[in-house]
């Protein structure tokens, strides 16, 4: 008759469990740790998303060769762009584009300006966010300049000119005629994340002065 297996000595026990509950931490905060990760990985997945659908408007960007390029193929058909300009409400900013709308020849590379001011007493840093409606139509508006590439610094009540040169892709779909840029300035901080996809030297700070020798004010 075998005789019946003695129980385990209690510190062994205890062991044991504190072994598993170390394992099981380590399990936890790898867990954690990627989660977090994964995250941050999905604001880049998102913009790769956007730049191919358009989602939420979002324009594109291309070279001046490759602006070029698509001039070559363009032909007699002109589009309606309108411009639109906003600013949170946190940003005690003037924001305004020059010029409301402008007939744009498809394929022709094309520039227009926005006109920014600080009206505080203290240095400002914004962001502009770019859209364009409708949404389909963002996947056939690409530009070369423009200031939503990187942050804006403006000086206590300084003002200046911002350009934006643009090219309406000739395989914009037929039945879209009109278009509209619309940019939002933010806070810097407050813009969406995927804004700081964009790693482009600053414009350099140019006054309301100088900008109003080759342009008219709104």
């Amino acid at each position: 008759m075998s005789t019946p297996a003695s129980d385990p000595n209690p510190s062994d026990r205890a062991d044991t469990q504190q072994a598993a509950n170390r394992r099981l931490i380590r399990r936890l905060l790898v867990v954690t740790v990627l989660m977090f990760g994964f995250g941050f990985a999905l604001w880049p997945l998102y913009n790769v998303f956007c730049a191919i659908t358009g989602l939420g408007g979002r324009t594109g960007q291309v070279t001046n060769e490759e602006a070029n390029a698509q001039a070559l193929v363009g032909d007699e058909r002109w589009v309606t762009v309108t411009f639109d300009a906003n600013v949170d409400v946190k940003l005690p900013w003037r924001f305004q584009p020059y010029e409301k709308t402008m007939q744009v020849k498809v394929g022709e590379l094309t520039e227009t300006h926005y006109l920014a001011v600080n009206t505080t007493d203290q240095s400002i840093v914004g962001q502009a966010v770019p859209s364009v409606a409708p949404g389909e139509a963002s996947l056939y508006f690409n530009k070369t300049e423009c200031f939503c590439f990187s942050e804006q610094v403006l000086e206590a009540q300084q003002s200046r000119d911002m350009p934006v040169r643009f090219i309406v892709d000739p395989e914009l779909p037929h039945d879209i005629n009109t278009l509209t840029l619309s940019y939002t300035f933010y806070l810097q901080g407050d813009a969406t994340a995927e804004l700081h996809q964009h790693d482009h030297e600053h414009h350099p700070h140019q006054n309301q002065d100088d900008a109003s020798a080759s342009h008219t004010g709104p």
